[in-house]
């Protein structure tokens, strides 16, 4: 059974850090590309970042900058640093692990408030 887990969400001041992690069971996890996803109220969910599986890094313009996505294969994690957060960085945040279109999974959420 594919699992991904998500932790490290909270309530932080505008300007401040948070980190995130994902842990991932159930998947070869060297294989899959993996990334972070954010969905703020009323809006999409958009892409935040990306790593793939040969340590390429891809970011949203929005967060590009401040937000860095690292993984631990051995661990079989992904995590996100985040900083300078803002307000409009609010939303819940979603791992999610893509090999192919048949092998694409989320985690459940964690939820990042950001309070001005």
């Amino acid at each position: 059974q594919v699992q991904l887990v998500e932790s490290g969400g909270g309530l932080v001041q505008a300007g401040g850090s948070l980190s995130l992690s994902c842990a991932a069971s159930g998947i070869i996890f060297n294989i899959f590309n993996m990334g972070w996803y954010r969905q703020a109220p009323g809006k999409q969910r958009e892409l935040v970042a990306q790593m793939s599986t040969r340590g390429i890094e891809n970011y949203a313009a929005s967060v590009s900058g401040r937000f860095a996505i690292s993984r631990d294969n051995a661990k079989k994690m992904v995590y996100l640093h985040m900083q300078s957060l803002e307000p409009e960085d609010t939303a819940v945040y979603y791992c999610n692990g893509f090999y192919n279109r048949g092998s694409n999974y989320w985690g459940q959420g964690t939820q990042v408030t950001v309070s001005s």
